[in-house]
């Protein structure tokens, strides 16, 4: 029996005016697990959809060879049939349905007459859901899970069609860093029961922790693939690979020149949309100068986004008391619109549903928020909107041929671009970004982060949320740390560690907080905002 349960050769797959892979190669030995790496675009997840059927033969050329034969998959069925699982970024599950109706949907346990067999259908996942270590009742709904249970889901739906090839599309993308490591985990628990795992990924500190072997793609072709037990497999070399060039630190410098105070936000509360009493965000207080990036540091569930998005708008929750200040005058934003009106401006961390139209073009995404600029008596002057719209492709280069590109056939990076360029056309003074670099490789982080330099080297103030510790310590000025809706801390950034952030975001909510204490590290204090912290 060969080594290799896999072999694809010179795959060429093309589109209308795009060429996404040009003779790409790859080989995949039997139980490893083998990392892609590639940026955004650069055809990992379409040579994936190759492989699996999405895209059949006959719409590419080369071969592809699986279990020493060569294949033809017409049609995903024909693919899983084989062993073939894939499990994309965005869950294919249905949340109404049960955790076992989703495991065996399309797949089900019949019995006598043809008829579903719950009984046994309940019986064989709840043995799936064990073999992951997921402690669920498999009559559960599944949008009652969090997101790092339904991965595992579906993960147990793939072993449920006798997987040998287990290919998974941004597994942690979305999960916070226990989930992730739970996943990690049974990846490995998986690899030791003989089964091959292909892991696309842009967190090059999980590749380097699993992965046995990593090829990377650039530009729809192979560079390399690396043995990562080679002590010269290191993430810069990966790093090199995948942009053609060495970045010689992952963070832009930037020399802070801080203004006066731009935002602040005074004793914050806002209560749950649906549960009478719960206070969400209880008596947060944070301020933001011009010319600073300002992070907010918590743990999943701590309120880091529905701070944002009730301050924005007051687009999640009800808002039961707290002040907003502008340069010192206090403000109003009860709409969305007015808060753009007051300058203020939010990219969401789920660009997808809530920031971007994604059947829409480019040039009618970067001008949605500031249609106003572009309009004459209620008529919009489609002239200046292409017009505007090529100024943003060009200056935050955004990778499409036209800004008439639909905007959901972009990268997750340009899309990214195009989010940032819809928020900077509203010109606004104060810029919160919640998860900006979510789900981009690290070439497409790197001229985020400097976009962000320039955006307050232009004298704006950001405000930037992420879950990702060494980027809030890579890019920020200041670091407030957000627990269970409270504020606990705050550091400067030259006196922060990645240890003390996780300190304070794990501190429990306190009975009660002084305010008139200013919030330092291992103290939690009520108002931040008062202290002139430079």
């Amino acid at each position: 029996m060969s080594d290799h349960i896999l072999e694809m050769r010179s795959i060429t797959k093309e589109f209308p005016g795009v060429k996404a892979l040009s003779g790409v190669d790859l080989e995949i030995r039997r139980g490893e697990i083998h990392a892609i790496c590639g940026e955004n675009g650069a055809g990992k997840s379409t040579l994936m959809k190759v492989l699996s059927g999405v895209y059949p033969h006959g719409t590419y050329d080369g071969e592809i060879r699986y279990e020493g034969e060569t294949v033809r998959f017409g049609s995903i069925n024909d693919s899983e049939a084989e062993g073939i699982v894939i499990i994309h970024q965005e869950l294919a599950l249905v949340p109404y349905l049960s955790v076992a109706e989703n495991i065996f949907l399309g797949n089900e346990a019949r019995g006598s007459l043809g008829l579903i067999d719950w009984n046994r259908a309940n019986h064989l996942a709840a043995e799936l859901l064990g073999r992951i270590g997921l402690q669920e009742n498999p009559t559960t709904p599944i949008g009652e899970l969090g997101v790092g249970k339904q991965q595992l889901v579906e993960i147990a739906k793939a072993l449920s069609k006798e997987v040998k090839l287990l290919i998974l599309d941004e597994p942690t993308a979305a999960l916070n860093d226990n989930d992730s490591e739970h996943l990690l985990g049974l990846l490995r628990q998986l690899r030791a029961e003989g089964i091959t795992c292909i892991i696309i990924s842009h967190k090059l500190n999980e590749i380097a922790e699993i992965a046995d072997r990593t090829t990377i793609i650039r530009d729809g072709r192979t560079v390399e693939t690396i043995d990562m037990s080679d002590p010269e497999s290191t993430q810069d070399r990966i790093i090199r690979g995948m942009v053609g060039r060495d970045l010689s630190s992952r963070y832009p410098h930037r020399e802070p020149q801080l203004g006066d105070e731009v935002l602040r936000v005074e004793d914050w509360t806002v209560l749950h949309p649906t549960q009478p009493g719960r206070r969400v965000i209880d008596g947060a207080s944070f301020s933001v100068r011009a010319g600073e990036v300002v992070g907010i540091a918590g743990l999943m569930g701590a309120g880091r986004t529905e701070l944002a998005m009730s301050i924005f708008g007051q687009t999640y929750g009800r808002k039961a008391s707290g002040r907003l200040y502008l340069h010192g005058k206090e403000i109003q934003a009860r709409s969305v619109a007015e808060a753009i009106d007051n300058g203020l401006a939010y990219a969401t961390e789920d660009r997808k549903t809530y920031g971007l139209n994604l059947i829409d073009d480019v040039r009618h995404n970067i001008t949605a928020a500031g249609l106003g600029k572009v309009a004459r008596r209620g008529w919009i002057n489609a002239n200046e909107e292409l017009k505007v719209a090529d100024e943003y492709r060009e200056d935050l280069n955004i990778k499409t041929p036209t800004v008439m590109s639909v905007v959901g056939q972009l990268s997750g990076g340009n899309q990214q671009k195009v989010v940032l360029s819809k928020w900077l056309y509203t010109d606004p003074e104060v810029l919160i970004l919640d998860e900006p670099t979510r789900g981009i490789d690290v070439g497409a982080k790197y001229e985020i982060y400097v976009l962000i330099n320039r955006m307050v080297a232009a004298g704006r103030a950001v405000v930037v949320i992420s879950s990702e510790l060494p980027e809030l310590l890579g890019i920020c000025d200041r670091i407030y740390t957000l627990s269970a809706g409270r504020m606990t801390g705050q550091l400067p950034v030259a006196e922060a560690t990645q240890e003390s952030l996780m300190e304070l975001m794990t501190l429990d909510r306190p009975d009660t907080l002084d305010d008139e204490e200013p919030l330092v590290a291992g103290v939690a204090a009520n108002d931040t905002a008062k202290e002139d912290v430079a």
